[in-house]
């Protein structure tokens, strides 16, 4: 099921072939397999959860060392927008305070002001929420999609086998009649 999603569109496409060879991009960039578009899932989540500028360009610089599907990842990056980032970098906050012991601060307030006179508190606990998110949640939604892909190819191929071994059976009644 999940693979299919990912398979709708066929890569052969002229078009694609020939961009992809003019400009000397390696096909494992737009390819869609379950190796390529669960690194993808990874890389991207894994940037998005950090709060810092430029995320996409630091997907980009990850694709020499890792092989992966790259529009997935700068999608998976868009996570992390203006609507969503107050709430995930918050979320972060308050699981790094409770990864350290802190009890955080309470006068919270959305003013720059604010947040220049309480960088310090606010750092560490941010960074170590962030790491937890971006480290532990990216690699569990990367096990899940891995393991949802096989299990999809898995159904696939035993819905084809009992459709040919229903086949089979009505080609041997009607070879009886």
């Amino acid at each position: 099921m999940i693979r299919k999603v990912f398979k709708k569109k066929s890569s052969k496409n002229n078009k694609l072939d020939k961009f992809l060879d003019k400009y000397n991009i390696p096909r494992e960039y737009l390819s869609i397999n379950r190796k390529s578009v669960s690194r993808g899932v990874l890389v991207g989540l894994f940037w998005g959860f950090i709060p810092m500028p430029m995320q996409m360009v630091a997907v980009m610089a990850t694709t020499p060392f890792l092989r992966f599907n790259v529009p997935l990842a700068i999608s998976m990056v868009w996570l992390s927008n203006p609507f969503t980032m107050p709430p995930m970098y918050y979320m972060e906050y308050l699981t790094g305070n409770l990864i350290l012991g802190h009890e955080g601060l309470s006068n919270i307030e959305l003013t720059m002001d604010w947040f220049t006179k309480n960088m310090g508190d606010i750092f560490v606990p941010l960074y170590v929420g962030t790491a937890f998110y971006s480290i532990v949640v990216s690699s569990i939604i990367y096990l899940l999609i891995n393991r949802l892909w096989i299990i999809s190819v898995k159904s696939e191929k035993h819905r084809k086998e009992k459709e040919r071994r229903e086949r089979k059976a009505k080609e041997a009644g009607r070879k009886e009649d």
